[in-house]
């Protein structure tokens, strides 16, 4: 039986160093029925040539150049070149595992539409990865496991760009990458989410995940913290905020007040509670600073924690489940 067409979008600039790697794990893939568009977003350096002598030798091999500027114009001027049946993306830097793609399209084969294929990933680095990397990793994979991946979404991105798989007309239907919000990843996910696309566990590691110092993800003003966080709350209005419930944040650091600047500007009331008791009783932004416990006396009230500490994210929960309140209805974890 004939295999099904998988369209690969690979934007890439300046990653000479790397992209003969990464189209070496397109190439030596199990399954065979693909296509990679590779999109050159005005590349200065020897990538395109890489690109062009192995567009030469394999056919399935595809190169143009972006007909805007950016990773999102890059992704749309790839997307309206592809014709799979299923629609993935990849990064030029990284390297897919031999068996992603037969590994995906199984999954979406034997689950159907609706459904959205991840797999877990390893990070890599010349030099060593930072704690912060092998955390993030072994979180990432511990939700990636079970299918669990929304569960936790307002803390990070918990779709990696590089390693998800969707039917196409499922792309199609959630604007696929019509979007011009950055990170355009992490908005990528949350329409996932909103969509209510079911992510499938998968144990198998799919990706390997290269980090540099000047990689674009740590480098560009889209990906700044701000960033993030703004994307997050205008999706917690849209999707999980319950305006007939008091709304509570947890946490006066550097993040929950930049979070109150956010919801003070858009007019969403809230309640401000901590547990530090140099802040407690204080006002911060014409806002009163409660003790933790004020939680208590709130009706049914929803609360968005933004304290990064893990052991105090425990005794957080630990709370809450006293409190009989579930994650992702009453309480979210937004670092």
């Amino acid at each position: 039986m004939q295999e099904n067409l998988i369209s690969i979008i690979v934007p890439f600039k300046n990653t000479e160093i790397y992209i003969h790697q990464c189209l070496d794990s397109i190439v030596n893939q199990n399954y065979n029925n693909w296509e990679a568009i590779f999109v050159n977003d005005n590349s200065t350096d020897d990538s395109i040539q890489i690109v062009e002598r192995f567009s030469k030798k394999d056919k399935r091999v595809n190169l143009l150049n972006n007909l805007g500027n950016g990773i999102i114009e890059a992704l749309k001027t790839g997307y309206d070149y592809s014709s799979g049946a299923y629609i993935t993306r990849m990064d030029s830097d990284d390297l897919m595992t031999p068996i992603r793609l037969e590994t995906m399209v199984s999954n979406l084969e034997k689950h159907g539409k609706k459904h959205l294929a991840v797999g877990q990933v390893k990070y890599f680095r010349a030099d060593g990865l930072s704690d912060g990397f092998a955390r993030y990793e072994q979180w990432l994979n511990s939700l990636t496991v079970e299918g669990k991946n929304y569960s936790e979404i307002y803390k990070e991105c918990v779709i990696p760009s590089p390693c998800w798989m969707l039917h196409r007309e499922d792309f199609d239907a959630c604007d696929g990458f019509n979007s011009d919000i950055y990170p355009e990843d992490y908005d990528l996910a949350f329409r996932f989410y909103k969509a209510g696309y079911t992510c499938i566990p998968c144990d198998k590691v799919l990706l390997h995940w290269r980090d540099y110092s000047t990689r674009t993800s740590r480098t560009h003003e889209h990906y700044a913290e701000n960033s993030f966080l703004d994307l997050k709350v205008n999706y917690f209005l849209e999707l999980n905020y319950d305006s007939t419930r008091p709304l509570a944040i947890w946490g006066a650091g550097l993040k929950g007040k930049t979070l109150a600047k956010i919801l003070l500007k858009q007019n969403i009331p809230f309640f401000w509670i901590c547990d530090n008791p140099k802040k407690i009783g204080k006002h911060i932004y014409d806002q009163v600073l409660y003790n933790f416990d004020y939680l208590a006396e709130l009706k049914n009230p929803q609360s968005i924690v933004t304290v990064a500490n893990t052991k105090a994210q425990e005794e957080i929960t630990q709370y809450f489940e006293t409190q009989n309140m579930q994650a992702m209805t009453d309480y979210f974890f937004f670092c």
